[in-house]
């Protein structure tokens, strides 16, 4: 039974610990966090607050990275330098130079490492590169993505307001939507960015020009207390696909197809209705198990993507 363990217990670790427990052939047996506090929920588990400590004195497989975003580089080499698989929550690092160091650790350790990308396991996402892939409705003619919220006011030492260690709505918002597009389209042609930027706000857009089609995608902090909303919609030649709380099918002969967030009538569409957190997880432990790499997320779309953001 592979053996886990999790650094950083904070907004993220909510998602990661509960699909750990949920697997059977997967124990997480401690937790790590400067703040102690933040352990209390789980008794059961061995807890920590220096992660060299657990490092030590752990017999771990897996550590699972859920530390602010400057310090998932380094707290991943150390970990892989013990021979530890890692998966690390996204974004990889504010460095497009840590993506070759980290994978060349892996290697050189002969250990699997994966950033946790989740899009990519997304229902409603993989069933937009499926249609992409497959041109089951012709060609892509445009498509539009948005991820908005709240400032975020709830972080350890406010690090999230702090740029030279979040890298603020690049890289922790539009990373999601920006990698998801690396992923299905390959490295965009051209980018042109937009950005208001106020202390209590970080307004964000970008357009990127592909062959034969556009994508524009904005991501915001907004200074009011705006719920978190993700959608996107693509147009293709035979149909609009739609996802705004549920995705919807809109062919152009008339017929509509749609998916409720409760993974009912499908109409066609089949969408599981799974946790996506729980299936990056599952499909990280089956790669540390079976010894193949989880390249799933590869290194050289990862190095895009950062290049990317730090150039807008």
């Amino acid at each position: 039974m592979l053996k886990v363990g999790l650094v950083g217990v904070g907004g993220i670790s909510g998602a990661h610990i509960p699909a750990w427990q949920s697997m059977e052939d997967v124990e997480l047996i401690a937790l790590c966090d400067v703040r102690p506090e933040q352990m209390t929920r789980y008794p059961e588990l061995r807890q920590y607050t220096d992660m060299d400590d657990m490092l030590a004195k752990e017999q771990l497989d897996i550590l699972d990275i859920c530390l602010p975003t400057y310090l998932h580089a380094d707290a991943a080499v150390k970990a892989m330098e013990r021979g530890i698989h890692v998966l690390s929550e996204k974004p990889v690092s504010l460095k497009a130079e840590d993506v070759h160091r980290l994978y060349e650790t892996a290697k050189r350790n002969n250990v699997r490492f994966m950033v946790a990308q989740v899009l990519r396991f997304w229902p409603e996402y993989i069933y937009l590169k499926e249609i992409y892939d497959s041109g089951r409705y012709g060609k892509l003619l445009s498509g539009r993505m948005a991820r908005l919220g709240h400032m975020p006011g709830w972080s350890w030492d406010n690090w999230m307001k702090d740029e030279s260690r979040s890298g603020l709505v690049p890289f922790d918002l539009h990373i999601h939507d920006l990698d998801f597009m690396v992923y299905t389209f390959g490295k965009p042609k051209q980018v042109s960015s937009f950005r208001a930027r106020r202390p209590d706000q970080d307004v964000f857009t970008a357009v990127y020009q592909f062959d034969g089609f556009y994508v524009d995608s904005e991501a915001t902090w907004y200074a009011a207390p705006y719920p978190f909303h993700a959608s996107y919609r693509f147009q293709f030649e035979k149909a609009l696909i739609v996802l705004d709380g549920a995705l919807t099918v809109y062919e152009v002969d008339g017929k509509t197809f749609t998916v409720g967030a409760d993974g009912g009538e499908t109409g066609g569409i089949e969408l599981p209705p799974t946790n996506a957190y729980a299936n990056e997880i599952r499909y990280f432990a089956d790669c540390v198990k079976a010894g193949r790499d989880a390249d799933r997320v590869k290194e050289e779309e990862l190095e895009t993507v950062v290049k990317i953001l730090k150039g807008i």
